[in-house]
C-alpha cells in the first residue's frame, strides 16, 4: 500500500514540475553541480541516483529509458561514457547536498547538490 507517500509539489503542476526535475537533472548530470533551492535538490536527489543505478549496466534498453527521461542526447552519452564507469564498483551515495546560506532575494534556503 502506498499511504502517506506523497512527493513534494515544489509549488507546480504535475507537466511544469516534470520538465523542472528534467532540466535539473540534465545540467546535473553536464555541469556534476548546480545550486539550487534546497526542497529542489531533495526531490531531484533520488531520481539521478536511479539513472547512475541503471547506467552500471550499459544495454538498449537503459539507454532509451534514459533518453525517454532526459532531453539532451549529451546528458545520456555522459552517463555511459563518464559516470557510469566512474560508479562501477560504488553501491549507492552517488551525490552530496550541501546547505548553503539563504538567498538574499527572498531568503530561500540554498543548497549545492554535486557528485561525490
Amino acid at each position: 500500500m502506498r499511504h502517506q507517500k506523497t512527493t513534494p509539489k515544489l509549488g507546480r503542476k504535475t507537466g511544469p514540475r516534470r520538465a523542472l526535475l528534467k532540466n535539473l537533472a540534465n545540467s546535473l548530470i553536464l555541469y556534476e553541480k548546480i545550486e539550487t533551492t534546497e526542497a529542489k535538490a531533495k526531490v531531484l536527489k533520488p531520481i539521478v541516483e536511479k539513472m547512475i543505478t541503471r547506467v552500471k549496466k550499459d544495454n538498449l534498453h537503459n539507454r532509451r529509458d534514459l533518453l525517454r527521461k532526459l532531453p539532451t542526447k549529451n546528458a545520456v552519452k555522459k552517463l555511459f561514457e563518464v559516470l557510469g564507469p566512474r560508479y562501477k564498483e560504488r553501491k549507492g551515495g552517488y551525490l552530496r547536498i550541501t546547505k548553503l546560506e539563504p538567498r538574499k532575494g527572498d531568503g530561500a534556503k540554498m543548497a549545492v547538490i554535486e557528485f561525490v
